[in-house]
C-alpha cells in the first residue's frame, strides 16, 4: 500500500485492518470512491484468507480473558466505547456521509447518537440480564448465560456503523470475541470504531476489523472451526451462500435480509398521515431493509391519495446529502443503480406507469418513482430493488389487503394506517412480518424482538433475544440434598 491512511473532510482514517490490537497490511487494496460526486476516497487493505484466518486466531486467543471479565466491566468498557462514539460524533457523521452517500443531518441527529446508545443499552441490559430461579420436585433451577466463543459479524452498507453495532455492541457485552466485516462499499467507519474501541480500553483481540470483499474472505469467516456464531444483514443469495458454508459446522446463524414490505391504507385513514408515512419510504434512496415499498391502498381513496403523494413528492429535494436542505442523497455505487434502473425499465416495458420519477439523474443519482399499473406476480412487486422506487396496488377490502400484503417471499416488516382500532387489530393478526407498525412507521426500541419471517430472516436482535443468541443458555440443577459436611 502506498500509504495506511486517507483524510476524509480533515479526517483521517486508517486503511488497514484491525486485528489482535494492531494495525496490520494487506499486499493489494481495493478503492472506496464516494456516491456523491464518484471522487476516490482511499485505497482499503484487500483482505486475503490470511489476514481473515488471522483475526479469528486473534478472537480466539482474547476470547478467554474476555468471557471471563465480570460483567460490571465489561459493560464500563462498553459506556466507555459510546462515550468514544460521542466524542468523535461528528467525524463519524461526516466520514460515512461522504462514504455511503445517506444524509449528514440524519447521521448527526438521528444514527450517530443512536450507535452509542447501543453500546450503552447492551451494557446495561448485560447487569439486569436474569431469569427467576425456580422449582422442580423440590431441584432448583438456575438458568445462566455463558459466552459463545469468536463471532463473525457481517454488515450491510446502507447504514454501516449503526448496523454493525447492532451486532458488535451485544455480542462484546455477552462475552463474546468478534471478528466484523463490514461492506466493501462503505468500509470506513468500522476502520474508526476500532480506534475508540482500543482508546475506550478493549483488549486486544476482542474486537478485529478485516475489510475486503466477500467472495475472496466470507468462506473462510463462515466455516472456520474457532467461529461459534455468525451475523449477516444483506441480501438472501449472500445469507444462503453462509448457511451452506456454516452447515457442515453447524455454526449457528443469524441472519436478517431482505424486504418487500407493504404500507396499508385503509379508506378511513388520515390521507394526510398516510401520504407521509409514503413518501418516508424514499428515506436513504430507498436503500432501507424495512421500506414499506409496496403500497396497498383501498380502492375508494386511490386517486385522493395518489393526487396528494404526487404533490408531496414533487416537493422533495435531490442532492448533496451533505446539504441541510437535502431530502434524498444518491445510490451507493454505480452497481446498485444500474440494479434500480433495470427493475424499472423491465416493470415499464411490462405495462407499469410511472407517476413519478422512472428515470436516472446525473451521477449516482436515481429520480425518486412511483409506479403504478404493476401485477401482483410481477418482478417489480415481488423483488426487492433496494432503491427509491415504490409501487401502488388498490385492494376491495380487508381479505383482498392482507392477501396482497402477504403475496411474497418476504416477511419483514409491514405498515397500517387506519382509523378503526378494531380493525388494525384484525388486519395485523393475519400479517407476516417480524414488526408490524400501526399509524407510524420506523419507531424502534432495541428492548423489541427485531427481525424477519421467511426469507427476510433467522432470529431476532434485540434485548434477551440477543443474549440468547450470542451465548450458550444453561440450565443447572441442583439437588436439594447431597452435600458433604465441610465443616
Amino acid at each position: 500500500m502506498s500509504t495506511p491512511f486517507t483524510t476524509v473532510a480533515g479526517v483521517t482514517v486508517d486503511t488497514r485492518h484491525w486485528i489482535g490490537g494492531e494495525r496490520v497490511a494487506s499486499a493489494g487494496t481495493f478503492t472506496d470512491t464516494s456516491p456523491i460526486d464518484g471522487a476516490v476516497i482511499g485505497e482499503i487493505a484487500r483482505g486475503t484468507e490470511a489476514e481473515a484466518a488471522a483475526a479469528v486466531a486473534a478472537a480466539k486467543a482474547a476470547f478467554p480473558g474476555w468471557a471471563a471479565t465480570p460483567r460490571a466491566e465489561r459493560a464500563r468498557v462498553l459506556h466507555a466505547i459510546a462515550d468514544g462514539v460521542e466524542k468523535r460524533l461528528e467525524e463519524l457523521a461526516v466520514v460515512e456521509t461522504t462514504d455511503n452517500g445517506a444524509l449528514l443531518r440524519s447521521h448527526r441527529r438521528g444514527v450517530m447518537p443512536r450507535v452509542a446508545h447501543n453500546f450503552r443499552f447492551f451494557a446495561d441490559w448485560l447487569l439486569r440480564l436474569d431469569h427467576e430461579d425456580f422449582e422442580t420436585r423440590g431441584h432448583t433451577n438456575h438458568v445462566s448465560w455463558d459466552p459463545a466463543g469468536p463471532c463473525v459479524l457481517i454488515t450491510p452498507w446502507n447504514a454501516p456503523l449503526m448496523l454493525a453495532t447492532w451486532k458488535v455492541a451485544p455480542a462484546l457485552a455477552a462475552g463474546d470475541t468478534v471478528v466484523l466485516k463490514p461492506a466493501e462499499w462503505s468500509p470506513l467507519t468500522a476502520s474508526l470504531l476500532a480506534d475508540i474501541a482500543a482508546e475506550a480500553g478493549l483488549p486486544a483481540g476482542v474486537l478485529n476489523v478485516v475489510q475486503g470483499y466477500g467472495s475472496e474472505i466470507g468462506d473462510v469467516l463462515t466455516s472456520h472451526p474457532d467461529v461459534r456464531r455468525i451475523s449477516f444483514t444483506g441480501s438472501v443469495p449472500t445469507a444462503q451462500r453462509i448457511a451452506a458454508s456454516a452447515a457442515a459446522r453447524l455454526t449457528p446463524l443469524s441472519l436478517e435480509l431482505g424486504g418487500k414490505s407493504p404500507l396499508l391504507v385503509f379508506a378511513d385513514a388520515d390521507l394526510d398521515l398516510a401520504v407521509d408515512l409514503a413518501v418516508e419510504q424514499y428515506d436513504n434512496a430507498g436503500q432501507v431493509c424495512l421500506a414499506g415499498t409496496r403500497l396497498l391502498v383501498e380502492e375508494t381513496v386511490a386517486a385522493e391519495f395518489t393526487r396528494r403523494f404526487v404533490d408531496k413528492a414533487a416537493r422533495l429535494r435531490q442532492g448533496d446529502p451533505r446539504d441541510e436542505a437535502t431530502d434524498i442523497g444518491p445510490t451507493i455505487h454505480p452497481r446498485q443503480l444500474e440494479k434500480i434502473d433495470g427493475f424499472v425499465q423491465r416493470a415499464l416495458a411490462a405495462g407499469a406507469r410511472a407517476v413519478v420519477g422512472g428515470h436516472r439523474r446525473d451521477g449516482q443519482y436515481y429520480a425518486p418513482t412511483l409506479l403504478t399499473d404493476v401485477a401482483q406476480d410481477s418482478e417489480i412487486v415481488q423483488e426487492e430493488v433496494f432503491g427509491p422506487v415504490l409501487t401502488l396496488q388498490t385492494f376491495a377490502d380487508e381479505d383482498e389487503a392482507v392477501r396482497l400484503a402477504n403475496g411474497t417471499r418476504f416477511g419483514l416488516a409491514a405498515t397500517v394506517v387506519t382509523g378503526d382500532p378494531a380493525r388494525a387489530e384484525r388486519v395485523t393478526a393475519r400479517l407476516v412480518a417480524g414488526t408490524v407498525w400501526v399509524n407510524c412507521f420506523f419507531v424502534r426500541d432495541l428492548q423489541a424482538p427485531f427481525g424477519g419471517s421467511r426469507q427476510s430472516g433467522v432470529g431476532r436482535e434485540g434485548g434477551t433475544w440477543s443474549f440468547d443468541f450470542y451465548c450458550d443458555l444453561k440450565n443447572t440443577v441442583t439437588a436439594p440434598k447431597g452435600w458433604q459436611d465441610h465443616g
